[in-house]
């Protein structure tokens, strides 16, 4: 029986309905090797995963149904077989707080949506923490019970072979050790009696509603409480300005004061060393997949983690001398090698628009002429029927309608090959400006329907941005 084959089973187990469609999401979880799948049936859906490592599921399964009995946002386990090393659990649909957050942005200028987002997720993160930390299971942990000593050389060792070595960052073997042994000492002495998250980033909290869910947790262990909100405050590709971070960390330790007695000056004493050591561990990873894996998008990650190297140079001085270790995050700073592989300034913004011919074409507010306007109006038309009019291309029934039709799909074939095509040429000769728009007749459905699918194709991708205008919708107040 083969994996697929377990899970068909599961849902039909579990929903007593077969599974009709099955969508690899393989992107979702980007480096740790699950195969993630969502089975549907006509008005059913849930995401199966197989994964080869038992220990990892059965921590996965245990502290997600421990969770779900505290009361927190996670997915509920509708079954499981980990003798096949598969398991179903609830679809908390396609949208994770790193895409919330890249399309209602525009450089440093964050919607207030998405700080009201961040804020609730940074007050959920103590009850993980602190109340449910307090009766876990923490015999299930794996590979280690707590954030321990061996832990720590891991990902500074991790560091240190998959980052410095393959990056070409000079360093003295012995004296980076030495400062390893420091840095970990110093770590150990903060109080680590709480359950670590361990992956507490952007990707791994879903947006269902508006509201937050967590994911990826099987890593968790008892550590210290700096660790996580480190994580998500200094993800890389989230890019979060300073201020923001410390509006962030203001209100975690606000909510961390409901929960235990909390000395601040302690909490911070040890608060940047954590800072450092995960984006340590973020960068070992980013060079073990990159560098020696090959898989090269993982480098994108690292000019955003050289961006937080370089604030927290300037910006921060440990309690402790690590003089080895920080003239190597200097020389990283300063590699040229490194900030080839993206810099802020080559970022490409593709404008991405919607519009009715009725009103003319959308206006060039970059100044610099070209792009390209495509024609829907040969698309079948949904605003020619009733039952879509209160609809607009974003959507459930307008995008089932036309994902239908086949001529949509080689339509939208088409304008990404020749968009993505023009992409590559922009950010390989430097541009910094690409407009792209979609006509229909009423500028409601088909048009707002390709410019959203555009704007997912492309959000994501090293050094773009997107933007994404509809215009009929803005005239309409929707």
């Amino acid at each position: 029986m083969t994996g697929m084959d377990v899970l068909k089973k599961l849902f039909e187990q579990h929903f007593h309905s077969p599974a009709v469609r099955m969508q690899p999401l393989q992107g979702q979880l980007g480096g740790s090797g699950r195969n993630i799948i969502r089975l549907a049936s006509e008005n059913l859906s849930a995401i199966g995963v197989l994964y080869g490592v038992r220990e990892e599921n059965a921590a996965f399964l245990e502290f997600s149904r421990h969770f779900r009995r505290q009361g927190l946002p996670v997915p509920e386990i509708y079954a499981d077989d980990l003798s096949h090393g598969a398991y179903l659990e609830e679809d908390l649909g396609d949208t994770t707080l790193f895409e919330f957050l890249s399309k209602n942005r525009i450089g440093e200028n964050i919607a207030p949506q998405v700080l009201e987002t961040y804020r609730q997720v940074v007050a959920w993160l103590p009850r993980f923490q602190i109340e449910a930390g307090r009766n876990l299971n923490y015999r299930v942990c794996y590979p280690r019970a707590s954030f321990d000593r061996q832990s720590i050389a891991w990902d500074l060792n991790y560091f240190k072979y998959y980052f410095l070595r393959l990056a070409g960052i000079p360093f003295s073997e012995q004296a980076l050790e030495d400062d390893f042994a420091r840095l970990t000492r110093f770590l150990l002495s903060a109080n680590r009696d709480y359950f670590l998250y361990r992956d507490f980033q952007s990707r791994n909290v879903m947006l269902r509603d508006g509201c937050p869910f967590f994911l990826d947790y099987q890593g968790g262990r008892k550590g210290a409480l700096q660790y996580d909100i480190a994580s998500l405050l200094y993800d890389a590709k989230a890019d979060l300005p300073p201020e923001l971070r410390q509006q962030l960390l203001d209100h975690y330790l606000e909510r961390l004061a409901d929960f235990i007695q909390l000395e601040r000056e302690v909490f911070m004493q040890h608060y940047y060393g954590y800072v450092y050591v995960r984006i340590m561990q973020a960068l070992g990873a980013y060079g073990f997949r990159g560098f020696y894996e090959r898989r090269v998008h993982f480098l994108q990650s690292v000019p955003y983690a050289l961006k937080n190297l370089r604030w927290l140079l300037e910006h921060v001085e440990l309690p402790i001398a690590l003089p080895v270790l920080m003239d190597a995050f200097r020389s990283m700073v300063a590699s040229e090698k490194l900030q080839a592989l993206t810099t802020e300034a080559d970022k490409l913004v593709v404008r991405i628009y919607s519009f009715s011919f009725r009103r003319g074409l959308p206006e060039d507010e970059a100044g610099h002429g070209g792009g390209f306007v495509f024609d829907c109006r040969s698309l079948p038309n949904p605003g020619r029927e009733e039952r879509f009019q209160p609809f607009t291309g974003k959507d459930a029934p307008v995008i089932d309608y036309l994902n239908q039709h086949e001529s949509v799909h080689q339509f939208l074939a088409s304008a990404l090959s020749l968009v993505d095509a023009s992409v590559c040429n922009y950010q390989a000769r430097g541009f910094k400006s690409l407009m792209v728009s979609f006509g229909c007749t009423g500028g409601q459905h088909r048009s707002v329907y390709l410019a959203e699918q555009l704007a997912k194709h492309l959000r994501g991708r090293d050094g773009v941005e997107v933007v994404v205008r509809h215009l009929e919708l803005e005239s309409l107040g929707k």
